[in-house]
């Protein structure tokens, strides 16, 4: 049967053949697994220790569950592999990709596993300096080679990788809402109401603002962080993409400020991108990252996934907060 909405699976429920395919993909049988908390992703999460005393890190995800995480998983293997040799130069600090099983209605990664803690909560200044500094350095990447098709693989631009998200206001403005005479919905807030046209307009000309040859992950909060003695590690990779090094710290800032860190403004100021990014590139950008979250939020839950529309809203009223301070 499918696991349960949101929930974890552990190791050992998986079928027999998927964890087989997995020990292949290890090239050990595995003798421990200890399943990880965190995320929003149903399936299984799980560090696994082998009979040759190596390890590895496992997500699983069945079909069942959410019809569209397996293709995120598939992405995000298209995309690590892709970035390989930059990954294991230790250029992008990223898990490698060990292998990727399809079986049965399973998709399963197998990945390096990575011996690091996500960050406190909330958030601690050195941690968080830490993070806006790797991303600086990401943003420094030679991305030659991959970018143009580097063993089959392809990164989208920012603009196209993020152009079915940023939409929101735009779809909160148009006809076919849940609201009255099919406006928009009524429990959008009344700050968003009043400002709703002008909003929409704003966020029409984001994607003039993203371009650029810097490579973004474009997810990072702090579940996708690990935090090691001697870096900084991101895992979940699948909305990887190539634009504008400012992206990555705007699209961060307000999962940070909802989780105890400092406001988005301030955040930005402590990023070496965020500091030299154009005002009216950062407007644009948090005015469409809003729009997503405020227009999202608002949806039922994805199958699956029951805390996502939750963290959306929250972080929604951050980044509604910081856009009316930057208008």
């Amino acid at each position: 049967p499918p696991p349960a909405a949101g929930a974890k699976v552990a190791w050992e429920d998986l079928p027999a053949a998927v964890r087989l395919a997995v020990e292949d993909a290890c090239g050990a049988a595995v003798v421990r697994a200890q399943g990880q908390p965190g995320g929003f992703s149903p399936g299984v999460a799980a560090r696994l220790r082998c009979a040759d005393g190596s390890r590895a890190f496992v997500k699983a995800v069945s079909e069942l569950a959410n019809p569209d995480t397996p293709r995120m998983h598939r992405q995000e293997a298209g995309v690590l592999a892709a970035l390989d040799p930059l990954i294991a130069s230790g250029a992008v600090p990223a898990p490698r990709l060990r292998g990727r099983v399809d079986l049965g209605g399973w998709t399963v990664l197998v990945l390096d596993d990575i011996e690091g803690v996500h960050p406190r909560l909330p958030w601690r200044p050195d941690e968080l300096d830490r993070l806006l500094g790797a991303l600086d350095r990401l943003a420094e990447v030679d991305l030659q080679g991959v970018v143009g098709g580097h063993r089959g693989g392809q990164l989208p631009t920012a603009a196209e990788s993020l152009a079915a998200a940023f939409d929101g206001w735009r779809t909160l403005a148009g006809s076919g809402g849940s609201g009255p005479d099919g406006g928009p919905p009524a429990d959008l807030d009344a700050w968003s109401v009043r400002n709703l046209d002008r909003l929409a307009e704003l966020e029409d000309g984001w994607a003039d603002h993203v371009a650029g040859d810097a490579l973004l992950h474009s997810d990072v909060r702090g579940d996708n962080v690990l935090l090691t003695a001697e870096r900084v590690v991101l895992v979940d990779w699948p909305a990887a993409c190539v634009g504008d090094p400012f992206v990555d710290p705007v699209l961060l800032a307000p999962s940070v400020a909802m989780q105890g860190g400092p406001a988005p403004g301030e955040l930005l100021a402590r990023s070496r991108s965020g500091r030299g990014a154009d005002r009216d590139a950062v407007r644009a950008v948090v005015c469409a990252f809003a729009g997503y979250l405020t227009e999202r939020a608002l949806r039922p839950s994805p199958p699956g996934l029951p805390t996502l529309r939750a963290f959306q809203a929250a972080q929604g009223a951050v980044a509604r907060a910081w856009l009316a301070d930057l208008l």
